[in-house]
């Protein structure tokens, strides 16, 4: 008689589910290693929220094969369902408080469920057609990096990049190939950018970039941005073709304090229809 092997069933997986904010969603794998969460980037975790410390709290596994996590003498503390602890143990369902605002949620759930959850997250945040961020989570990571920059007393820049005649171009080639036009675009915008700035498609055929830069180098980073688009070849029925973009930069060293962030997306976007006025294919700033 011909036996079978049992079923391996696989040990469920320690996670932190991010509950609310500019990440919420998210799934943080937990591993066998001491973890440190915090607000700086080369921290093992690192969280948009800007009343955590950079090195906030730490999470790792005791002899006992349970999980802790360990305050590291953050300014805003860490709470665990609701009371503020120094160290405490992890069970099911617990709910954690890092800073004023961060709630996360341990779990422990098999692989499947966390595959899914992590393509679920990351849905959320993307457009479908250019793989870019969205516009939802655009307008709450512009909210979490003005905070950051006014604690630290950084420069914050905003770029609002409109491709000129678009709609021209959809009605004379179709929108098969003004789709296939965007996502290169959108591929340019991302991989000229560079690490530590924010992409996304703001709507239609209008692009958002949000850097940690100030005047001199936003305006450095629009003109590249604008020569790529400018020098990006289209093939539409086997002959070549180009588009161009419109760039407004603002910096936010230029709103008034208290301003709301949507002050800084109405000034670059004035930029870019001045951009537009003056010919187009050109960056406007401060």
């Amino acid at each position: 008689m011909v036996t079978s092997a049992p079923l391996q069933v696989s040990e469920p997986l320690p996670v932190l589910y991010v509950m609310n904010g500019v990440e919420a969603g998210r799934v943080i794998r937990i591993g066998d290693e001491p973890m440190v969460l915090g607000r700086d980037p080369l921290a093992h975790v690192c969280l948009e929220e800007p009343t955590l410390s950079r090195a906030h709290a730490q999470i790792a596994r005791g002899t006992d094969g349970a999980y802790y996590i360990r305050d590291l003498d953050s300014t805003n503390g860490t709470r665990l369902c609701g009371s503020r602890v120094r160290t405490a143990r992890l069970d099911p369902s617990d709910l954690v408080q890092l800073g004023a605002n961060l709630l996360l949620r341990f779990e422990r759930i098999d692989e499947e469920t966390l595959v899914l959850r992590e393509s679920l997250h990351e849905a959320s945040m993307r457009d479908g057609l250019t793989r870019l961020y969205n516009r939802r989570y655009f307008v709450e990571r512009l909210k979490a990096e003005i905070a950051e920059a006014m604690r630290s007393s950084t420069e914050v820049s905003l770029l609002m990049i409109d491709v000129d005649h678009f709609k021209a171009f959809n009605d004379r080639c179709g929108h098969l190939p003004g789709d296939r036009a965007l996502s290169f675009i959108a591929a340019q915008l991302a991989r000229i950018s560079g690490r530590g700035t924010v992409v996304a498609r703001w709507g239609g055929d209008e692009f958002v970039v949000l850097a940690r830069l100030g005047r001199t180098d936003a305006m450095t980073v629009a003109e590249r941005l604008r020569r790529a688009v400018a020098t990006l070849p289209f093939s539409i029925a086997q002959n070549p073709v180009w588009l161009t973009v419109s760039v407004g930069v603002a910096c936010l060293s230029e709103l008034d304090p208290g301003d709301e962030p949507a002050s800084l997306l109405s000034l670059a976007d004035e930029r870019m229809y001045a951009a537009k006025d003056g010919g187009r294919n050109c960056v406007r700033g401060c």
